[in-house]
């Protein structure tokens, strides 16, 4: 995120990693980097770098009436994930640090959860198309190890239920014909966007909600996933290509992770065939396309239905949100 969290101050912060780590902290700036969650570089006493994620659990709700439990519930069993993968031997996953209490994460009384990481030195890269074919590779490499892992890691890790988050706020600003909005510079703009597209938006949910018919008649193609291995949540280390931001882990169809990856000439999902025995699916893969329009619709429906200030994140939301419903079919 662009803007650091309100109340959780780097003060806030310190006492947290002291508390939960034990970690005496040296220096510490926010980073604004990456969209979902707040990030942080912190130096302790001992020139040591680390790495800090705080996610907020309005974002991670599935529905505004969820209690925290279960939000906090799903991001602890991802990162726990991520700890079994790495413990299992998975080197390309770059797992949260264990608080002192056995932990991959701990929850704040300003319903953030926070992740300490080691500090990780390599080349960074940005949402959007990969830059060259070996990346590609390189990624599609991690992903047919990780879709192949033994059963061990799989403990933690909860099961896909194609649940979109806040898609109740975005039904129930669709169905409020531009009222009821919360105060904010871009709630009228929000308004009268859905107003404008409200058909376009019902046939996206209704292809969506199909798709997901299908994924449910094969329940026994299962695989842990990471869910987003797009180029901003990969680098490239002295060791290899490495996968970061593993809050989104879940048991899915395997199209969830190959759906980004393939070019568009199906030389990745053939690669993916090759190296596994499994055939990605084209209904699975649009299954997955269309989820994450529907999951970016939502998130920014849900951001502008509530109060809001207009932040540079409010901007950026506004921006996605209006070029996303602008390329919607008509």
């Amino acid at each position: 995120m662009l803007t650091q969290p309100a109340g959780l101050t780097n003060d806030v912060l310190v006492r947290v990693l002291s508390d939960g780590w034990g970690l005496t902290v040296a220096s510490i700036g926010y980073r604004a980097v990456g969209f979902g969650s707040h990030h942080w570089e912190v130096v302790d006493n001992d020139a040591v770098r680390w790495f800090v994620t705080a996610d907020d659990l309005d974002i991670k709700q599935h529905a505004a009436s969820e209690p925290d439990a279960a939000a906090f519930g799903r991001l602890r069993a991802a990162l726990a994930t991520a700890l079994d993968l790495r413990d299992c031997g998975a080197a390309f996953v770059i797992a949260p640090v264990r608080t002192r209490a056995g932990q991959p994460l701990v929850l704040t009384d300003r319903r953030m959860g926070v992740a300490l990481y080691p500090y990780v030195d390599g080349q960074s890269f940005c949402w959007g198309d990969f830059p060259t074919s070996a990346h590609r590779r390189g990624v599609l490499e991690l992903i047919v190890a990780l879709h192949t892992a033994p059963a061990g890691p799989r403990r933690h890790a909860m099961a896909e239920d194609f649940a979109v988050p806040h898609r109740d706020e975005l039904r129930l600003a669709c169905g409020h014909n531009g009222t009821g909005w919360a105060s904010g510079p871009y709630a009228s703009l929000a308004a009268a966007l859905l107003t404008e597209n409200a058909a376009r938006i019902r046939r996206l949910l209704g292809r969506y909600d199909g798709r997901v018919k299908e994924a449910r008649r094969r329940p026994e193609r299962m695989v842990l996933t990471h869910g987003e291995p797009h180029p901003g949540n990969t680098m490239r280390t002295r060791e290899g290509w490495v996968l970061i931001d593993w809050d989104t882990v879940l048991l899915a169809p395997p199209e969830r992770d190959l759906w980004c990856l393939d070019p568009g000439d199906g030389s990745i999902i053939g690669a993916y065939a090759d190296a596994t025995g499994v055939t990605p699916l084209p209904p699975l893969l649009e299954l997955y396309r269309l989820r994450w329009d529907v999951a970016d619709l939502a998130a920014d429906i849900s951001r502008f239905w509530r109060p809001h200030s207009g932040s540079l994140d409010d901007e950026k939301s506004w921006d996605g949100l209006s070029s996303l419903v602008a390329r919607l079919p008509a």
